[in-house]
């Protein structure tokens, strides 16, 4: 049984927070440090981004984010790196990987699985990669047990998601909405209707994320969802707090978590 599998099987039907922060934003050992604040807070799993120049699924605010993070050269070695660091003291809570295929691809398919799961990294979603494209990194990853995890949108058709429930595991994104991330007008009704479709067709938990902004928009779809995801909000606390990002970080997170309990 994976990270991801056990976590969810622990919370016995409390709703997961999963929390984002790009790798790197502002700089690498300041995200070693907020890693460290969202379990301290509550964070039931980790989503670390891992910085790429055309992040065409984000907003403007995680857009900042990984152009700060590449300012200082923040490769995809360099996550592995700070996933490793992370390991040597926590063992318990997952990590997915959020990004884009190509520095995946540049690494070689074969070695980044390899490189991911000895430094102990338990997911992947790769935004830009379908699952009509990914079954080589897909059978990579099932050969050294990390999860895979697929972007569900309002739009997509029942046959899409059909083929995305035969290769999914760990859990399944849902998109909350048509937009980018840190978009806003959030339709919990809709979100909900979808997702009891959904579960028509998907064994395993459902997060949803895109427009969670704080504790009230979390109680809401956490009533109706597996998994609350947030991100922009916590990236732009980090950016509007330089210097004391991990201090300033600590309140959001717990208020989000606590909306959850």
């Amino acid at each position: 049984m994976s990270r991801i599998q056990q976590t969810f099987q622990q919370l016995n039907g409390q709703t997961a927070l999963v929390s984002y922060v790009t790798c790197g934003d502002p700089d690498l050992s300041t995200t070693a440090k907020l890693l460290e604040v969202l379990v301290e807070q509550g964070t039931d799993i980790i989503e670390l981004g891992v910085p790429f120049s055309d992040p065409m699924a984000d907003g403007p605010v995680i857009q900042a984010a990984s152009e700060r993070a590449l300012r200082n050269n923040v490769s995809l070695t360099d996550v592995l790196q700070v996933v490793s660091l992370f390991r040597q003291h926590n063992q318990h809570t997952p990590i997915v990987l959020m990004g884009y295929l190509n520095p995946v691809y540049h690494m070689g398919y074969e070695q980044f699985v390899q490189a991911a799961a000895n430094a102990g990294v338990d997911g992947l979603l790769t935004v830009d990669c379908p699952a009509e494209s990914i079954d080589d990194l897909h059978a990579n990853m099932q050969a050294h047990g990390l999860d895979c995890i697929f972007l569900i949108a309002p739009t997509t058709s029942d046959e899409r998601i059909k083929l995305i429930a035969s290769k999914a595991s760990g859990f399944v994104y849902y998109v909350s909405l048509k937009g980018v991330t840190g978009s806003s007008q959030l339709d919990v009704d809709e979100v909900s209707r979808r997702i009891e479709h959904l579960r028509q067709f998907i064994q395993i938990p459902i997060g949803v994320g895109f427009g969670i902004k704080d504790a009230e928009s979390a109680r809401k779809i956490g009533a109706v969802a597996d998994a609350v995801i947030v991100g922009s909000r916590f990236v732009n606390t980090i950016d509007q707090n330089q210097g004391h990002e991990a201090e300033a970080l600590a309140p959001v997170v717990a208020e989000i978590k606590q909306a959850l309990v």
